[in-house]
C-alpha cells in the first residue's frame, strides 16, 4: 500500500530532482487516525488543476520546496504532511591534484557524494580517492557527458592550469548548478572572466562564479584550503536566495532522509511494518525532521530517529500501531529531568509520526 508513491519518489531522486511527498490523513481522535493517500508532487505538478483549485495547499507545497522544511497542514477536515525531498548533494571536483585529495575526504564527511575528474590515470584512481562515489578519468572537455550535471550539483574547479579551468567553466556555465567555484589568484580569475566576457557570456553568469574560491580564513596548506572551500559550499547548500518567497539569503533546511529506507518502502512488505518519521524537533536532538525508521512486526529495524530510550519507546508504539492500523503522532521529550532519568545527553523534543503499512 502506497509503495508506488515511494517508488516514484526514489525515481525522481535518482534523476537528481526535487520532489514533495504528500500524506493525507483523516484524524479520528487527537493526533491519531487513518492514512487516506500519498501523492508525489514535483514543481511541474503544481500547474495541475488539483493544486490550482487548492491555492492554500499549493502555497505550502511551494514553501516546502523553497525552505526545505516539513509542514503539517490542515486542509478542510484532513491533515496533510508535506515532506520535501532533495537528492543527496553531489560535489564534483574537477582536477585531482594536491587540494582535491583533502577536499574529497572532507566533502564526504560533510555529507556529499563526491565525484572526482582528472584526465591523468595516475591522479584519477580509487587508490588516491577511496572515499569518492565516482572517479572519472577523461578530458575536461568530454567529461561532462559522463557527469550529466544537475541543478543540485556543487562544482569545484581545481585543475592544474588556466586552459583546463576555461574548458571547465565554459561547460559548467551552460547549466545552472547550485554552486560554481574556481581556484586561482585574483589576477588569474580576472583574466578568465575577461575572456568569457569577450565571448558574450552574461554578467549574471560571471557573477555566479565564486573565485577566488572559498571563505577567507587565511588558508595556506592544502587541507586548510579544502576546509575554506567546503565551508563556502556548505554556505551555498544551507542558505538559498528564495526568490519565490521574496526571501533573500533565507536559511535552507536540507531534510534528512535515508535512501535505503525509501528504497525498502517502495517494495511490498511480506509482514506488517510501521514507518516512523520525525516531523519536527526543537533543541538538541540526534536526528532532525525528515529522519525515518522502519519497524517490522518480527522486531527488525531499519534506519534511525536518534537511538536510545526515546527510539525504543517509538519502536514499542510502532508495534501497537501495526495492530490498530492507521497513524499516530507522538511527542518525545528529551529535556530536563526526563533526559537525566534516561541517561540521555540530548536536550530537545521531537514530534514523531508513526504510520502502519
Amino acid at each position: 500500500m502506497f509503495e508506488n508513491a515511494y517508488g516514484s519518489l526514489l525515481g525522481e531522486l535518482i534523476l537528481g530532482k526535487e520532489a514533495v511527498l504528500l500524506t493525507f490523513m483523516k484524524p479520528k481522535e487527537h493526533k491519531a487516525g487513518d492514512i487516506l493517500n500519498k501523492l508525489l508532487v514535483t514543481k511541474d505538478n503544481l500547474a495541475d488543476d488539483f493544486f490550482s483549485n487548492n491555492q492554500e495547499l499549493s502555497a505550502e507545497i511551494l514553501h516546502a520546496f523553497t525552505s526545505g522544511n516539513l509542514i503539517l497542514s490542515n486542509v478542510q477536515k484532513e491533515t496533510v504532511l508535506i515532506e520535501p525531498y532533495f537528492p543527496k548533494p553531489r560535489l564534483v571536483i574537477l582536477g585531482g591534484g594536491h587540494i582535491a585529495k583533502p577536499l574529497c575526504e572532507i566533502g564526504v564527511k560533510a555529507g556529499f557524494d563526491v565525484t572526482v575528474v582528472d584526465d591523468r590515470p595516475s591522479f584519477a584512481n580509487v587508490h588516491r580517492f577511496p572515499e569518492a562515489s565516482e572517479i572519472i578519468c577523461e578530458s575536461f572537455d568530454r567529461c561532462f557527458e559522463l557527469i550529466k550535471p544537475r541543478k543540485s550539483d556543487f562544482f569545484v574547479i581545481v585543475t592544474r592550469g588556466h586552459r583546463h579551468d576555461g574548458v571547465c567553466l565554459r561547460n559548467i556555465l551552460g547549466y545552472t548548478p547550485a554552486y560554481i567555484g574556481m581556484i586561482g589568484s585574483k589576477r588569474r580569475v580576472q583574466g578568465m572572466k575577461g575572456e568569457l566576457l569577450n565571448e558574450d557570456y552574461s554578467k549574471d553568469q560571471l557573477d555566479s562564479i565564486n573565485a577566488p574560491i572559498g571563505l577567507d580564513i587565511g588558508a595556506v596548506t592544502p587541507e586548510e584550503i579544502a576546509v575554506s572551500i567546503i565551508a563556502q559550499v556548505i554556505k551555498f547548500r544551507r542558505i538559498r536566495d528564495n526568490t519565490w518567497d521574496n526571501e533573500v539569503n533565507a536559511k535552507f533546511n536540507w531534510p534528512e532522509f535515508d535512501s535505503e529506507v525509501i528504497k525498502d518502502m517502495s517494495k511490498e512488505a511480506e509482514i506488517p511494518r510501521a514507518l516512523a518519521t520525525i516531523i519536527s524537533s526543537k533543541g538538541s536532538v540526534p536526528r532532525k525532521a525528515g529522519a525515518k525508521m522502519i519497524v517490522w512486526q518480527d522486531g527488525r529495524v531499519m534506519g534511525s530517529i536518534g537511538g536510545g530510550c526515546s527510539e525504543a519507546s517509538v519502536i514499542t508504539l510502532a508495534r501497537d500501531i501495526m495492530l490498530s492500523k492507521g497513524y499516530t503522532i507522538v511527542h518525545v521529550d528529551m529535556t530536563g529531568n526526563v533526559a537525566e532519568e534516561e541517561g540521555m545527553v540530548c536536550g530537545g523534543t521531537m514530534e514523531v509520526l508513526i504510520e502502519s503499512f
